[in-house]
């Protein structure tokens, strides 16, 4: 799968805060973040694990019971099932990849197509 770079298809995931999903294949999926500052992510836990990499902004990320200040260049893994959740402190982007693949974030008519 191959997708170009575009400004549409961000969809509100919580108030603040607006997702795409950028590429899929069988066993990962990225999503780009745009985060608001003042906005917050509630602590949640999902089965999957969650690699994450801030390209700009500051954010203060919480992983079970570590807390992190998290600058532009940082990253992050999160295996599944561990709760977590976020405060956007300014502005920021991040792009997280997710294993397995999240159904929930496919874009509509993508579940079940073939990936190549």
């Amino acid at each position: 799968m191959f997708r170009k770079q575009s400004l549409s298809g961000y969809t509100p995931a919580l108030p603040g805060i607006a997702q795409k999903t950028l590429v899929h294949g069988d066993k990962t999926l990225m999503t780009e973040f745009r985060l608001e500052q003042g906005s917050k992510l509630p602590k949640h836990a999902h089965p999957h694990e969650q690699t994450g990499y801030l390209v700009k902004g500051r954010i203060r990320l919480t992983i079970g019971a570590e807390e992190f200040d998290v600058l532009s260049g940082d990253s992050w893994c999160i295996p599944g099932g561990v709760e977590h959740g976020a405060e956007i402190l300014e502005d920021a982007v991040a792009i997280e990849v997710f294993a397995p693949v999240r159904e929930d974030y496919l874009p509509k008519g993508s579940a079940g197509e073939r990936r190549s």
